[in-house]
């Protein structure tokens, strides 16, 4: 059974970083590609980077580009998702997923793309 544990939400002002974890527990996070999404009140969620399971191909979300990076510890198992430069609209419940993929380059922006999720970790920026 494959879990995902998110951690390092919380309250930040406009302009301030914070770095979100997830673990996963179950297998090693080699054989997956993984992906942060986000989920605003009232809106539908969208996917804020994603990597293939060798993670040498990220794909970011035009709107994090050059202030979110994505990242992975295979020691940890752990998947990062560093956020500097936040913004109020980057307020929502983030979560992290993740899938088997036989791919080492394949990139996936769908949730439903996804089997496994974690419990999401709220981030709030104010203005």
């Amino acid at each position: 059974q494959v879990q995902l544990v998110e951690s390092g939400g919380g309250l930040v002002q406009a302009g301030g970083s914070l770095r979100l974890s997830c673990v996963v527990s179950g297998r090693t996070i080699s054989t997956y590609a993984m992906g942060w999404f986000r989920q605003a009140p009232g809106k539908e969620r969208e996917f804020v980077a994603v990597f293939s399971s060798s993670a040498d191909n990220i794909v970011y979300e035009d709107s994090v580009k050059g202030r979110f990076t994505m990242s992975r510890d295979n020691v940890k198992n752990t998947v990062y998702l560093q956020m500097n430069s936040l913004k109020p609209e980057d307020t929502a419940v983030y979560y992290c997923a993740a899938r088997l993929s036989i791919s080492r380059w394949s990139v996936f922006r769908a949730g439903y793309e996804y089997d496994y999720w974690g419990q999401g970790t709220q981030v709030t920026v104010s203005s």
